[in-house]
């Protein structure tokens, strides 16, 4: 943790000594994105094994299945209405319509857009093969493979024990190795902090101090708010203790700006939180595309602000299909490199927002990408708590006791 830290201060410092954007530090983004590429191409196996093992030997029943998905769609609802709100109150595109037009950088650099197919997305969320989810590290696909494996080696009984006991092993050999590719999470982090620093340098930071701050503060409002009201008042744990295990896999996802990759950490928190397996196999693993309010909220303040810095006024339809494609985006783009960005991008396409200029907010994404994968990681966290009925269990006992 510390590491990442002084890798992050290193980044900031030495940035600007790199040459400038068409220097040998802007090129340094190359090592950050090998070093995420390694993480998730072991952290999507990861998933697949974590499912499959929890499948067979947990009961998960239509019950927790209803929770879960009960409380992601809460959480992403509060998120975006957030997002929403926060936009429409500071407003922080308006004091930017200048910028837009001069902005830091080209248009040209701006990720390839998709075309939103609603029905293409949903069925792109069924694997082609076999080994397409981990080819592509599409985690959906992953999960759907997951989960029919599962069913299909528990209905083997005690015929499938020798695979289970392979798989269990398969699934301790992958944990270790990933947790050998994280040592070099700060390298990572140095290389992407010091080349967006190298490109950019830090004019991007104080030109759009009201874009990023609106998002932060989005982001701090609803872990402030939302997720520890679940813990305090529905799980019933104390907050330092939540504070205390979460501080690891957070700062893991900031590091390597992804929450699929803060898995393992993830799990092993829940565990020291004396959350059941089952939970968080099921709120972490299988409903890891359902929780990610980090972008869900990020794009619902994000398409409002670029609306106003363009000097657009949104209709009341067109922001309604703007937050619900905020809402169907999120899922069906998550555990993509710039998930959030891209899927912002895809938003105001769709509902016919210019994105000409939209290059400018990369040059602070990897601020807002880290802040975005940190909520991400709380999300799973929260929803595996209120997901186990153990813990529900025990605060329905402290309740009563309480009352009584």
């Amino acid at each position: 943790m510390i590491r990442i830290l002084i890798a992050l201060a290193a980044g900031m410092a030495l940035g600007p000594f790199m040459g400038g954007p068409e220097g040998w530090g802007a090129q340094l983004s190359e090592i950050s994105r090998a070093v995420i590429q390694l993480i998730k191409a072991v952290a999507v196996p990861l998933l697949f094994l974590a499912i499959v093992n929890s499948v067979t030997h947990a009961q998960v029943t239509l019950k927790h299945g209803t929770r879960m998905i009960g409380v992601a769609i809460t959480n992403a609802s509060i998120a975006l209405a957030i997002g929403l709100g926060l936009s429409h109150f500071f407003q922080p595109g308006r004091s930017l319509q200048q910028a837009w037009s001069t902005g830091a950088a080209s248009a040209d650099t701006i990720p390839a857009i998709p075309k939103l197919d609603f029905l293409k997305t949903i069925t792109s969320w069924l694997p082609q093969s076999i080994a397409q989810p981990f080819a592509e590290n599409a985690v959906i696909p992953a999960v759907v493979l997951a989960l029919l494996f599962g069913v299909a080696l528990r209905r083997e009984g005690e015929a499938g024990a020798s695979i289970r006991g392979a798989l269990e092993a398969l699934q301790r050999m992958t944990e270790r190795v990933l947790f050998w590719v994280t040592r070099l999470i700060p390298l990572a982090v140095f290389a992407a902090v010091a080349s967006s620093v190298a490109k950019y340098g830090y004019q991007p930071l104080l030109a759009l101090f009201p874009y990023l701050g609106v998002a932060l503060l989005g982001l701090s409002l609803h872990i402030a708010i939302t997720y520890q009201s679940w813990i305090r008042f529905f799980a019933r744990i104390p907050l330092r203790k939540f504070w205390a295990e979460a501080r690891q896999p957070v700062l893991q996802s900031i590091g390597t700006n992804s929450s699929l990759a803060t898995l393992p950490f993830t799990l092993r928190a829940l565990d020291r939180l004396g959350v059941s397996r089952q939970a968080s196999a099921l709120g972490a693993c299988v409903g890891t595309n359902l929780n990610n309010d980090g972008i869900v909220l990020y794009e619902g303040m994000a398409f409002l602000f670029v609306a106003q810095a363009l000097g657009m006024d949104l209709s009341l339809m067109q922001q309604v299909a703007g937050a619900a494609l905020c809402m169907l985006t999120a899922m069906g783009i998550a555990g993509v490199p710039e998930a959030g960005f891209i899927s912002l991008a895809l938003v105001l396409t769709t509902i016919g927002i210019p994105t000409e200029n939209l290059a400018l907010l990369l040059s602070v994404d990897w601020i807002l990408g880290r802040a975005r994968s940190a909520t991400n990681v709380l999300s799973d966290m929260v929803v595996s708590v209120v997901v186990d009925d153990r813990r529900s269990s025990t605060a329905h006992a402290a309740k009563s006791a309480a009352s009584s």
